[in-house]
């Protein structure tokens, strides 16, 4: 039996999922490009009206909220199929090799697998090979014949236009 349980994050975790969030960003050697605010979360996850933009699981050890798995669902034009595109997954470094990570990534699947839906699907910074190591491990292919794009700042201003 495992120490720990994973459940569906509630709007009293916004706080621990800011947290991971920093800390993912600080491993992620980018520390200033975390800007959310517990606000920003809040509406996204738990919006008041409408559903949310996105989803979170929480690993919760010994009473506290040590891992997350923020996700939303995607769409393949191929499979006609709804997935989940895993935005972060993140354990607390000092929590990891507990199991955490498997069972989120297993939860995710497990969700996929229970609606119908085909595909989990995310991405991962080349250099990150302990991440990599993990996702392989799990059975996961990279798709590496893909580049991911990204428009922001002031070019997604400029092709925005006036």
């Amino acid at each position: 039996m495992s120490d720990f349980q994973i459940r569906e994050a509630s709007a009293d975790d916004v706080p621990d999922l800011i947290r991971l969030v920093q800390g993912l960003a600080a491993y992620e050697k980018e520390p200033d490009s975390a800007t959310a605010t517990p606000e920003q979360f809040r509406e996204a996850l738990f919006p008041s009206q409408g559903d949310p933009t996105a989803y979170a699981l929480v690993g919760v050890r010994e009473g506290t909220v040590v891992a997350m798995a923020i996700w939303f669902r995607s769409f393949s034009t191929w499979t006609g199929r709804a997935g989940i595109w895993l935005e972060d997954l993140f354990v607390d470094p000092e929590q990891r090799g507990h199991g955490l990570g498997t069972a989120l990534l297993s939860r995710l699947a497990a969700i996929c697998v229970e609606r119908g839906w085909t595909r989990l699907e995310w991405s991962v910074l080349d250099w990150n090979t302990p991440s990599i190591d993990f996702y392989r491990a799990h059975g996961a292919r990279s798709l590496d014949d893909w580049t991911t794009f990204r428009l922001d700042g002031d070019a997604l201003s400029r092709l925005a236009g006036p």
